[in-house]
């Protein structure tokens, strides 16, 4: 068992920067869309496809890579993910077409789907219960620090070069995770390779649904982040068009819903010495549906203070860090044996759902409050309807403590 591992300061920062090397990726790059568009002769609608085409193959490599870490290991497949991230990387930042630079940054997200996925299925392998809750914690510290100054970082390379230059940071920024990779990481998993690949992904999907209290931890898991996409999909819109904020203050206004996440976090790794992860979850399903009863009345109103809706958004992102870190705690918990693949059930699920909360919360956007915060809305509300079915979903649900982690 690898449990020291939690308390290696370089091991837990390299997992943080694997979590959040898919949100650099974005976020870095959004600054550069305008001028890259008028570089490459595009429209706007094409050029802005560099990160719907990213976050669609980041969601179908999550299962190809989760099955790859259970069959060959946790390290082996991190350094395929990573070596296709860089060379697509590197043909994304010299492109002068603009579909190869879309084929690129597709390839991109097949690469940077194994850093998430394997990350994941590291906590469970090394952590359980508590322990594993803390880990989540901390990284999901580092994971959102990267949007809060991803773009303010973009946009500064974009000012002072050209819209290349983040694309080019981003190829760096990979390497040097590579090289924190090879020196800070040890496989954590004894590969098991002993069936056929399509036999061992459809035992490993039917282990991982066999299991209610992984089910329960995926169904509270996979509809927050429909709610989140969708409001930073229209952010921009509800800030300036409704309530006439310069895209300047914008940019501030989102950088609180950023930090928000980042308190949340921290405030979490100090619950969870304090607290089992049951309690944890119930109390971020508590204050979610708090943020989501709210923004059904502003729904129902359609007007609102911005003070008032804004805060129902950050008080939501604070919830994220909290419900997301324990549930998925709670889905990997009883699946020691499979948490590469479970880690991809858990990553696609999100990825889908979420892209289909930003694409719907695009295409309803008429001009009005209501539209902009009703799917984050429902979100939280049937988020709260699935926790209290728990007794018909998961009854008995027990989290294992950290005696009993399986040993590989």
């Amino acid at each position: 068992m690898n449990s020291h591992l939690t308390q290696s300061r370089s091991f837990i920062v390299t997992l943080g920067l694997l979590t959040g090397i898919a949100a650099l990726t974005v976020d870095v790059s959004l600054p550069a869309i305008p001028a890259m568009v008028e570089a490459l002769s595009t429209t706007l609608s094409r050029g802005q496809q560099i990160v719907g085409i990213f976050m669609f193959g980041m969601s179908l490599g999550q299962i190809p890579s989760g099955l790859a870490s259970d069959r060959f290991g946790r390290l082996p497949t991190i350094y395929v993910g990573m070596g296709l991230f860089l060379i697509s990387g590197f043909v994304a930042a010299i492109a002068n077409d603009m579909e190869v630079l879309l084929a690129a940054r597709f390839v991109q997200g097949v690469g940077s789907a194994s850093a998430i996925v394997v990350s994941r299925a590291i906590v469970r392998d090394i952590s359980s219960g508590r322990d594993a809750a803390r880990l989540m914690s901390l990284l999901t510290m580092i994971f959102t620090a990267v949007p809060v100054i991803a773009p303010t970082i973009g946009a500064l390379l974009v000012a002072q070069w050209n819209w290349r230059a983040p694309f080019i940071i981003i190829v760096v920024a990979g390497f040097a995770l590579l090289l924190g990779i090879q020196r800070n990481l040890v496989e954590t998993h004894v590969p098991n390779a002993s069936e056929h690949p399509l036999r061992q992904l459809v035992s490993s999907f039917k282990e991982y649904f066999s299991h209610r209290q992984s089910v329960f931890g995926l169904l509270l898991l996979i509809l927050p982040p429909s709610g989140y996409m969708s409001i930073i999909a229209v952010s921009a819109a509800l800030a300036v068009e409704i309530y006439g904020f310069t895209i300047q203050q914008y940019g501030l206004i989102f950088a609180c819903a950023g930090l928000s996440i980042l308190a949340g976090s921290t405030f979490n790794r100090w619950l969870v010495m304090r607290y089992d992860v049951l309690q944890l979850v119930k109390l971020g399903v508590l204050l979610i549906f708090t943020a989501s009863a709210q923004m059904i009345v502003i729904a129902i109103l359609d007007d609102a203070p911005f003070w008032w809706v804004w805060s129902c958004v950050c008080l939501y992102m604070f919830t994220i860090a909290i419900l997301m870190s324990n549930t998925t705690v709670l889905a990997l918990d009883p699946l020691p044996r499979i948490a590469g693949v479970a880690s991809s059930i858990l990553g696609t699920s999100q990825t889908l759902v979420g892209a289909c909360g930003a694409i719907l919360g695009a295409l309803i956007y008429d001009g009005s409050v209501r539209n902009a915060v009703i799917i984050m809305a429902a979100a939280g509300t049937i988020t709260a309807g699935i926790y209290l079915l728990r007794p018909f979903l998961a009854p008995g649900l027990l989290v294992r403590n950290r005696a009993e982690l399986a040993r590989d």
